[in-house]
């Protein structure tokens, strides 16, 4: 994609000099860019790149001399990484699927499939499927009986949509996503080693024999506008009511939610967190990766946990999380402050016992010799 520096300022909202009609062709690293490369070097750190390179124009921090480093054409930004985000949207052409309906899709007749959709090879899409304008279905993606997909849809490869799954406008699901799998819901006859053990914190009256049975899925997934799912995600649909993700929610790779959970909007679920049955998540909450929600709990909104925390107990609105269980963040990183001084606490408490042994050994001598001068 061929673009002009005037053209890229007006779609980053940002402020240019020099030559602004030089085409560029795409973006890279200062020190790595070709001629017809746009330099990236957003952060002073990164000027020094700009020499080494060959691009004749770049993206600066608001108020670098563009002139005395050697270029053409100069971009101002303030917000970098906000920046790469508008860059990042003008030069990606999106995958290549084909406009229309490939030969080998199978679509069921009752299925309404809006305008200007693009359906790529051996895509399956099942009975009463609603599918919305300018949808995009790579290979091999699968949409089950009855469910709903909004408008400007962009499904990858290998994708499978649930039946009667519904899902808003503007929904990316990248390759290999499973939405609408059964809950893992299981129960036993009797009351369950696990049921007891969670009554009582750990102790057992007696360890028996138990079969579980499997409790059905008869409850969806709804999704609303503008979510993301990453890659080999999974969202299972609910026991009776719905699993439901709320508008702007972002979820990585390998993020697992279970039945029933309740996410609300603007969250960000970051790569292999998982989230047990029944949990109810608000809005803006930020799961660091390998977070991890217990059943029946709520996180209230604009929680923000950090990497590999483990939330066993209801999170207040706000609360700044770190660890397992889940504390404080402050709290969590004084205790670990506290474990890293233990060896030389440890080295002090002996160091302080020799001397107060030495110490009774010697009152114990002085005062044996006393006596025995006394008598």
């Amino acid at each position: 994609m061929i673009v002009t520096i005037a053209q890229i300022a007006a779609a980053l909202n940002a402020r240019a000099e020099g030559e602004l009609d030089l085409a560029v062709a795409g973006a890279s690293e200062p020190a790595l860019a070709r001629v017809d490369q746009l330099a990236l070097a957003m952060d002073p750190k990164y000027a020094e790149g700009l020499g080494r390179g060959e691009a004749q124009a770049a993206v600066l921090w608001d108020g670098a001399d563009w002139r005395a480093m050697g270029l053409k054409a100069a971009i101002f930004v303030q917000r970098p990484r906000l920046a790469m985000a508008g860059l990042s949207r003008v030069f990606d052409p999106g995958p290549e699927i084909a406009p229309g309906i490939h030969p080998t899709a199978i679509i069921d007749p009752s299925a309404q499939i809006g305008a200007d959709a693009a359906i790529g090879p051996f895509v399956v899409i099942g009975r009463g499927v609603t599918l919305g304008a300018r949808a995009r279905l790579a290979a091999q993606v699968t949409v089950a009986e009855g469910a709903e997909i909004g408008d400007d849809a962009l499904i990858l490869q290998g994708a499978r949509i649930g039946h009667r799954v519904r899902i808003g406008d503007r929904f990316i699901c990248h390759q290999n996503a499973v939405i609408g799998a059964d809950g893992f819901s299981f129960v036993t006859p009797e009351k369950s080693g696990v049921e007891e053990i969670r009554a009582t914190l750990g102790s057992r009256e007696e360890v028996r024999a138990q079969s579980w049975t499997r409790i059905h899925s008869l409850g969806h997934v709804v999704i609303g506008d503008d979510v993301e799912v990453g890659a080999l995600a999974t969202i299972d649909r609910g026991t009776v009511r719905a699993t439901s993700v709320g508008n702007g929610t972002k979820i990585d790779n390998l993020v697992h939610v279970g039945h029933n959970v309740q996410i609300g909007r603007d969250c960000l679920l970051c790569g292999q967190v998982g989230i047990a049955g029944s949990a109810r998540i608000g809005d803006r909450v930020v799961l660091g990766g390998q977070c991890g929600v217990s059943d029946n709990i709520f996180v209230g909104d604009d929680v923000i946990a950090g990497g590999a925390t483990k939330i066993f107990t209801n999170a207040p609105a706000g609360r700044v999380l770190l660890g397992s269980p889940a504390v404080k963040m402050e709290t969590h990183v004084e205790a670990q402050k506290n474990i890293r001084r233990l060896p030389r606490l440890f080295a002090q408490v002996a160091e302080l016992r020799e001397t107060v042994t030495k110490l009774l050994q010697t009152g114990a001598g002085t005062g044996q010799t006393d006596r025995g001068t006394e008598e």
